[in-house]
């Protein structure tokens, strides 16, 4: 399911769209350079793997694709669109089209999880309470809550209901790309599988782009359709599983055939 993107030229490789670009990129605190001349690329429909140690800048480089952090230079494209040489009603479009889940969900303790959702909906539309209302219900369906958990606060809710609750608020307006900060950490694995299922039902269900931000082997074994991994301030190497486990890299070796990696892959050893 594709959406229009009137003014915008996405950038295509290989035939496939490019719904986000980033070229160059350096960012930096001071006199510590986080991420140098970063590049990197997510095709539409995909789900994107990114992973690497703790420390290397996972997060830092989703804050600055979305604003968050400030670049030091290079260009950032999203949906075909430069946040540098767009308006003011141009960018707004845009974060219209971005959908966000942080880590441990972000929700506002004070909200319910109907409200919650609705707050991207006050924030960006101007729909009569009814509407949204509906439409908040649609949205707790479509991650399997149950309705009643509309009413509920977030200390009512158990870790994976949160998850749901944060990526429903996530979906609210319908984006086009989907930013999921460690979207399974705190789960069992049992609750981890279930959520990795939803996360590739809603790709296919609503045609999304997934850029996830993941330490979960299982997550990028299963839902995946490609990985990248970030070291030495860059992205040392990005593709398939198969393209993770001829990569001499030692990290790259040792995460992807390590202890903890999955028994088929060991086995393959």
């Amino acid at each position: 399911m594709e959406k229009s993107h009137e003014g915008y030229q996405p950038t295509e490789a290989n035939g496939r769209e490019a719904v986000l670009s980033v070229r160059d990129l350096t960012v930096g605190f001071g006199s510590n350079i986080v991420l140098d001349k970063l590049n990197l690329e997510i095709y539409r429909g995909e789900i994107l793997g990114f992973v690497g140690a703790s420390g290397t800048g996972k997060s830092v480089l989703m804050r600055t694709v979305l604003r968050l952090l400030a670049k030091r230079s290079g260009k950032i494209e999203i949906l075909g669109a430069d946040y540098d040489n767009i308006t003011e009603g141009e960018r707004i479009a845009l974060d219209m089209r971005l959908g966000v889940l942080f880590q441990h969900g972000a929700l506002f303790s004070a909200l319910t999880v109907r409200e919650n959702i609705q707050v991207p909906m006050r924030e960006y539309l101007d729909l009569p309470q009814s509407l949204m209302d509906e439409l908040a219900r649609v949205k707790i369906e479509l991650v399997g809550l149950a309705p009643e958990a509309a009413e509920k606060y977030p200390s009512e809710l158990s870790g994976g209901m949160i998850k749901r609750a944060a990526l429903a608020r996530a979906l609210a307006l319908d984006p086009d790309l989907v930013f999921l900060d460690e979207p399974t950490s705190g789960l069992d694995p049992i609750g981890a599988a279930e959520f990795d299922e939803l996360i590739a039902k809603l790709r296919d269900t609503l045609g999304l782009t997934v850029y996830m931000v993941t330490h979960d082997l299982d997550s990028l074994f299963s839902v995946c359709d490609r990985i990248a991994v970030l070291g030495k301030k860059k992205v040392l190497v990005e593709g398939t599983v198969e393209d993770m486990l001829a990569c001499d890299d030692s990290w790259v070796q040792s995460y992807f055939r390590g202890k903890r990696a999955r028994s088929i892959v060991r086995n393959d050893q």
